[in-house]
């Protein structure tokens, strides 16, 4: 069955090829650097903790052909078809019917240049059975020279579940980083996404999401640019039955000659009645060189809704820092409490301890290191 899969998505990417700025999805990200490089195929590192209660194997070891390719659709997206075509194995998290993984599942891929360009296609599949409750964890790592990083996590949570996903991508300063999440929500299931992107000279996160009756989705995001970097986030949530809330939330936070791009779609089917929807982007831009292209999108064919979406730019406060450096702090530590600030909204959400200390430190670190 894999096998078939892998030639059906071979062939649809050898018609879709790369995209282009021609086309809209992916109208302020150009891949030509990534499509000039010559890249050889490499196995990502992939480390996992198990947990008690959690299942955890190779995706070649466990019967998946249910689950497996069903909902990421290489049949539009190229990168999604060339990971397909291309994965070598992955890994499969299956989380048992009324298990509660009280620890976090944590998912670690390493990638690395070895010298030269290399490529990589880590694949995850995720299933929660109905009533089930878990923490998932995915890093995405790497180091030294150009490498291309193109995950695809497919993650299906069963009725009344609880899932809390978190994605933490700290690439190196010249890798390129494309990754697909797709997510199946079941009835009255509540579903948690915390994307944070730091890395990668070229970035593009997609995030999509259905959801079933009664289901509540949340999707937050962070992104620190700086330099040259450029990263791309693009979500799409389809409440495709009623009664179901969707909560987005998405920061950026850009410095020097970066680009961020920011494409939020909610679609409301015709069916779906008493959806719920909000979704906002934010954006700290600190440098004149620095361009954001934000794009939030309703698009909603049933009646009895409560949907909103808005956008913000904006730059330092000038009397938060005066009011600050009026108490005796530095300009360039005001600077960075402020910076900090704005992004505390989004690490304050990320409920396990560990990460969420880890990416403070990330993002002072960080912060202080731009002001070098």
């Amino acid at each position: 069955m894999i096998e078939r899969i892998r030639e059906e998505a071979r062939q649809r990417f050898s018609e879709l090829g790369y995209p282009t700025t021609h086309d809209e999805e992916w109208r302020f990200t150009s891949v030509a650097p990534i499509v000039r490089t010559a890249f050889t195929s490499a196995l990502p590192i992939t480390t996992f903790r198990k947990q008690p209660g959690a299942e955890i194997t190779r995706l070649s070891e466990a019967p998946v052909e249910q689950y497996l390719a069903r909902y990421a659709s290489y049949k539009d997206n190229p990168f999604v078809a060339l990971n397909t075509a291309n994965f070598e194995d992955g890994l499969f998290v299956h989380i048992p019917k009324g298990a509660v993984i009280e620890e976090p599942i944590e998912l670690i891929m390493s990638s690395a240049a070895n010298g030269h360009p290399t490529v990589t296609h880590p694949r995850v599949l995720i299933v929660a059975e109905p009533g089930s409750q878990a923490t998932i964890i995915e890093r995405y790592v790497g180091q030294g020279g150009t490498y291309f990083t193109n995950p695809v996590t497919e993650l299906v949570a069963g009725d009344n579940a609880v899932i809390d996903h978190y994605k933490l991508q700290t690439e190196g300063d010249r890798a390129f980083h494309v990754a697909t999440l797709q997510v199946a929500l079941g009835r009255d299931t509540n579903f948690r996404s915390h994307n944070i992107s730091l890395g990668g000279a070229l970035v593009r996160n997609d995030v999509n999401a259905v959801l079933s009756q009664g289901s509540e989705c949340t999707l937050n995001g962070l992104y620190l640019v700086d330099g040259e970097q450029h990263i791309d986030n693009h979500t799409a949530i389809d409440h495709a039955q009623p009664h179901a809330a969707s909560h987005e939330l998405y920061k950026g936070i850009l410095e020097g000659k970066s680009r961020a791009v920011f494409n939020g779609k909610i679609f409301v089917r015709k069916d779906a009645q008493k959806t719920d929807a909000k979704q906002t982007n934010k954006n700290l831009v600190l440098s004149e060189d620095a361009v954001i292209n934000t794009k939030p999108e309703l698009q909603i064919l049933a009646d009895d809704v409560r949907c909103t979406h808005g956008a913000t730019i904006g730059q330092l406060d000038p009397e938060g820092l005066f009011y600050l450096q009026s108490r005796g702090i530095g300009r360039e530590d005001a600077r960075n409490l402020l910076i900090y600030a704005f992004a505390r909204d989004i690490v304050d959400r990320i409920q396990v301890a560990a990460l969420r200390d880890q990416l403070e430190k990330l993002l002072l670190e960080k912060l202080h290191g731009n002001r070098n």
